[in-house]
């Protein structure tokens, strides 16, 4: 009798201790990320609504700022672990946050840019520089003038870029740091001679009469969205790293291979539900097909550093150098981040292959 008691406390221990295991391995890993209202959102948000995160086992939480500054400051308290960013705050990043690149969110040249109004001279004038044949403006028309833009920023890379086509720099102008909402609503008001903007507001102060002078691609620069993570947490989660990659790179696939029109229901409830803005279809497919966006052989390919600086590396390279012949960090700072080795790609070398199918 006192056999079979035991062996039926030690078979309820074994139920017991496998119905924990099968508690702990349903268990999600909350992952707090942020963002702003941008594109690179719209893949992690459609991903999190097909529950995608929930397929990697994680509980990604999409959490919304205003700027890559604003998601910079919030790391210090530990509300988030991955964001998406630009190239020029990601770099700074690094820089005062410890901060790395593990991925790449999409590329932004075509989206980073200046507008003036109609009437600007800015505007009467087009390829000064003979390089650069599509950009707007002048010496004579921009000097003196004054532009709104999110400061240390794509957007203040893009009008950097901008005066350094025309022989200026930032000195040349006076600028006014808000942020892109505010500053799209004072170009509106007739504040400033310009604005300096990213994705979607270019396209929203395009949509209302504004011209584009200029923008990265048409001044020879590359600005890739980035994805990044506090250092201390991926390198001491990589898996959870990884998974967060693959869980991007499957809505990657999906834009990829789904047409910009079939997406603009959804892009638009993003926008809205998500952002709390209603965009215009036209402007949703605009903002959709003037992103282009990169799966993981791709990624591979553009973080490869085994033969020297990788593409990755180099972007932020460049972006390094620019922002300090401007003045905007120091030589010192500089030395830290010139050879973009913060862009790594120990995580996507991470990500579990086949990355599942989107449908």
């Amino acid at each position: 009798m006192l056999k079979k008691w035991i062996a039926l406390a030690m078979a309820a221990v074994f139920v017991l201790s496998l119905s924990g295991a099968a508690m702990a391995a349903g268990k999600l890993v909350k992952v707090p990320t942020a963002w702003m209202d941008e594109h690179e959102t719209f893949l992690m948000w459609y991903a999190k609504e097909k529950g995608w995160d929930k397929d990697a086992g994680l509980d990604v939480e999409i959490k919304y700022f205003n700027s890559g500054a604003d998601i910079l400051n919030a790391l210090p308290s530990g509300e988030w672990v991955f964001a998406g960013m630009g190239a020029v705050p990601a770099m700074l990043g690094n820089l005062r946050y410890d901060t790395i690149i593990i991925g790449n969110g999409n590329d932004e040249s075509m989206t980073n840019g200046v507008v003036v109004r109609k009437d600007s001279p800015i505007a009467k004038v087009k390829g000064w520089n003979k390089d650069y044949p599509d950009v707007m403006g002048s010496p004579e028309t921009v000097k003196g003038k004054t532009f709104l833009v999110t400061t240390v920023s794509s957007a203040h890379y893009a009008l950097s870029s901008w005066l350094n086509v025309l022989g200026l720099k930032d000195s040349d102008v006076v600028i006014k740091n808000m942020d892109q909402a505010q500053a799209v609503g004072a170009f509106e008001n007739n504040i400033g001679d310009g604005v300096a903007l990213w994705a979607p507001h270019l396209f929203l102060a395009m949509d209302k009469g504004g011209v584009l002078a200029a923008d990265l691609k048409m001044c020879k620069k590359g600005n890739p969205i980035v994805l990044i993570a506090d250092a201390k947490y991926a390198n001491s989660h990589p898996e959870i790293t990884a998974k967060f990659l693959g869980v991007y790179l499957r809505a990657v696939n999906m834009l990829q291979k789904e047409s910009a029109e079939s997406l603009v229901p959804e892009y638009r409830r993003f926008f809205l539900e998500w952002a709390g803005k209603d965009y215009a279809k036209d402007l949703a497919l605009k903002d959709i097909q003037k992103h282009p966006v990169y799966n993981l052989e791709e990624q591979l390919v553009m973080f490869d550093d085994s033969k020297g600086q990788s593409q990755a590396q180099k972007w932020q390279g460049e972006i390094a150098e620019f922002f300090t012949t401007v003045g905007r960090i120091t030589p010192e700072e500089a030395k830290k981040v010139n050879d973009g080795k913060y862009a790594t790609n120990k995580f996507l070398k991470q990500v579990q292959t086949p990355i599942p199918a989107y449908k």
